[in-house]
């Protein structure tokens, strides 16, 4: 993620938007959570799945008892009422006994749940769905749950977390942008909303004639039908469109988004499929923009995978869109998967770090938020290391100015080194001590091991952990081994430590 623009939003003038503020996190505990000991029997019975995964930032993220497989996602979004419905139908493995399991879904209104085809009693409290089967689900069986709901999704403002800029669903003149870092999907969708429970997804995306749909993944079909692609809508003129992100992908890295895209279709050099789609709004001020994301992209793409290892997905491309949040642009990027969002944004240096994202983050994904740093400090890393290696300034100078100049407080008055690299905090997650702090330590780190331990440590890790989760523990053992060095101090000083550490 990238983020410049900073402003809290009024809340007396939110436009076509409903804003929901984010308060402080409190558990309430919907069914008693079962041991892992046990794998949910208690005495022979099927017991409720945990209603978190226990993440120390977002406790009520997540839910246990089942590990989700597949996601396919039957939207249909009208722009005119702000109005999506839609079926949702999650493939998913017990890895419990299951009398009941949750799902996290805010606000919206929930029509019906089966469960294998059968309907299946659900109650609501807060952003917990707790769906109830007729039968239990016996720990490692397969099953299937089908969601239908629909509402209009609210759009996260207020929030301390991404410091006070709207996040997650965000309703356009046109159609829609999402952008859902940290907790933003399942203000629009029924999803196991944590990152380490990854999925691969399908979409079926239904609009208005005269707009496009795009999604994460590859484009399957696209047809002109006529449907009614909202409750509140009578069947008229739609336009189809099927997507499909066929590696597991975390559910804060999903997105759709709806409007009168201009779109440029090809692969890169190095053969990768590249979708681009810009705002014509963009084009007023950036007539060449669409050549400007599309050309950057494919290089970029191209030139990371000669570094890293091969691009990680089978897709590349950029979603450029002018959204605005009551009359302001957004001024942020996401690296949704496959295509980095961008809203506002034209920059060779944030598309480098959206899409550095793809391998550190996307294709490896942190287990907890705690570890958003092995996201955020090496995206930016990546890009210093980016522009040394295209005639800029080299990432041991740049880290070095960065160092120097970074004494000074954050907007909320905490000095830039006291928050803890390894640690953040929830609030402070996206705090620029992760990003420019984390990209300091790691040029000292590649300075510490030498440039052929260095490389070789960052493709191992992207070459074991591709498609999976893997945490801070794992990245220092690993860098240990192949160095051969003892780095606990190191990293005691740069990860664990709220003092400024020493720098050569």
């Amino acid at each position: 993620m990238a983020r410049y623009t900073r402003f809290i939003p009024s809340r007396e003038n939110p436009g076509r938007m409903i804003p929901i503020a984010v308060a402080a996190v409190s558990v309430v505990a919907l069914a008693p959570a079962a041991s892992a000991a046990d794998g949910g029997l208690h005495n022979g019975r099927f017991t409720p799945g945990a209603s978190g995964v226990g993440d120390p930032y977002f406790p009520l993220e997540g839910n246990g008892g089942y590990d989700a497989l597949h996601y396919s996602l039957d939207l249909g979004y009208d722009p005119d009422h702000d109005q999506l419905d839609g079926k949702v139908t999650l493939t998913a493995r017990a890895t419990q006994n299951l009398s009941a399991f949750n799902l996290d879904l805010s606000g919206m209104d929930v029509e019906e749940v089966t469960v294998d085809r059968k309907r299946a009693d659900y109650k609501r409290r807060g952003q917990e769905l707790t769906v109830t089967p007729r039968k239990g689900l016996r720990k490692g069986s397969v099953f299937t749950a089908v969601v239908k709901y629909g509402g209009v999704p609210q759009t996260i403002v207020g929030s301390p977390i991404v410091f006070g800029s709207p996040y997650g669903f965000l309703h356009t003149p046109d159609g829609a942008f999402v952008g859902g870092e940290p907790n933003g999907p399942s203000t629009w969708f029924p999803v196991n909303d944590h990152p380490s429970d990854k999925a691969t997804y399908d979409y079926t995306l239904t609009v208005p004639q005269g707009l496009k749909a795009v999604a994460n993944g590859r484009l399957v079909s696209h047809r002109s039908s006529v449907a009614s692609f909202s409750r509140r809508s009578a069947q008229t003129r739609a336009e189809v469109f099927k997507w499909r992100e066929d590696s597991p992908m975390a559910s804060y890295l999903t997105t759709i988004d709806i409007g009168k895209w201009e779109v440029k279709q090809g692969r890169t050099p190095g053969g990768v499929p590249n979708y681009t789609f810009v705002d014509p709004v963009l084009l007023t001020a950036q007539p060449d923009a669409v050549d400007f994301f599309y050309n950057t992209t494919s290089e970029v793409t191209d030139g990371l995978a000669k570094i890293y290892g091969p691009y990680p997905f089978s897709s590349t491309g950029a979603i450029a869109d002018d959204a605005r949040f009551n009359g302001q642009p957004l001024g942020f990027s996401l690296e949704t998967q496959s295509k980095p969002v961008y809203s506002a944004v034209r920059s060779v240096g944030t598309i480098v770090h959206e899409l550095a994202h793809q391998w550190f983050g996307d294709a490896v994904s942190p287990k907890q938020w705690d570890d958003i740093w092995l996201n955020e400090s090496f995206a930016t890393w990546v890009t210093w290391h980016w522009n040394e290696t295209h005639g800029g300034t080299a990432a041991a100078l740049q880290a070095r100015a960065t160092y120097a100049a970074r004494p000074f407080p954050d907007r909320e008055g905490r000095p830039f080194w006291s928050v803890v690299l390894g640690d953040p905090k929830r609030d402070t997650m996206f705090n620029d001590r992760v990003y420019n702090g984390g990209a300091i330590m790691i040029q000292m780190l590649r300075e510490k091991i030498g440039d052929e331990d260095f490389f070789a440590v960052l493709r191992t890790w992207l070459a074991r952990y591709h498609d999976r989760n893997a945490e801070t523990a794992q990245f220092i053992a690993l860098t240990e081994q192949i160095s051969g060095q003892d780095l606990d101090a190191f990293f005691k000083d740069w990860l664990f430590s709220p003092i400024k550490p020493a720098i050569q």
